[in-house]
């Protein structure tokens, strides 16, 4: 089946099938967060972004085969409510933006800074720091040679916008720029987006609205 990227709490996965990579995406929580399993097809090993809740989904999600990581995009407490469930579960290492590990109760084995590689058997994810919804957020990148990027957002970016900056216009204007900086800039408009909540969409949808997102504010 197609993928669509279009899933609900109490639902089932959607498998997005790429040549090299295999990524589930799954809703969970009251706050319909997105939780993500990345698979290597080559090796088998796989990885989940962002243990936001409902542990036992996510273990179902997650099988037999265990997961080496977890990475968690951010430090507010719906992106990581599982996290402590799952990591005693699979003794998977903790992966989150070396900004944002204090504000997250699991320790983190592994802080991650603006260019590290994140692995999953054969495939390396680059991540990406960006300040503003928090100050040690981090953006995962898989740039698939055999086809368009792959981009795991968490709250920073959204169909529609960047993610919530409080009404912080300094906060505000280092999201969007790091936005453009970053992800916008060097990346095409194939590049896939899954964002930490909601449906995802691609870099060329949301292009052209950069310029009415800096005017309006948020």
């Amino acid at each position: 089946m197609t993928y669509s990227g279009v899933v609900k709490v109490g639902g089932p996965a959607d498998v997005h099938e790429l040549t090299d990579l295999m990524i589930s995406k799954v809703a969970v929580g009251p706050m319909d967060n997105n939780a993500y399993l990345l698979r290597c097809r080559a090796t088998g090993e796989q990885i989940l972004i962002d243990a936001a809740a409902e542990p036992a989904t996510l273990l179902r999600l997650i099988g037999d085969d265990s997961v080496t990581a977890v990475v968690t995009t951010h430090r507010h407490g719906d992106h990581w409510g599982a996290l402590a469930e799952v990591v005693a579960a699979t003794g998977a290492r903790t992966y989150a933006g070396r900004h944002d590990t204090e504000g997250i109760p699991v320790p983190t084995d592994v802080p991650v800074d603006d260019g590290d590689t994140v692995r999953v058997g054969h495939v390396e994810l680059t991540a990406r720091h960006l300040v503003g919804h928090t100050p040690g957020s981090i953006v995962l990148v898989y740039d698939d040679p055999h086809g368009h990027p792959h981009v795991f957002t968490g709250d920073c970016l959204f169909p529609g916008g960047v993610g919530n900056t409080h009404d912080d216009p300094a906060a505000f204007t280092s999201l969007l720029d790091g936005v453009e900086e970053k992800l916008f800039g060097p990346l095409p408009d194939e590049a896939w987006v899954y964002p930490g909540h909601g449906r995802d969409t691609t870099l060329g949808a949301e292009r052209p609205h950069l310029s009415a997102w800096r005017s309006r504010g948020w």
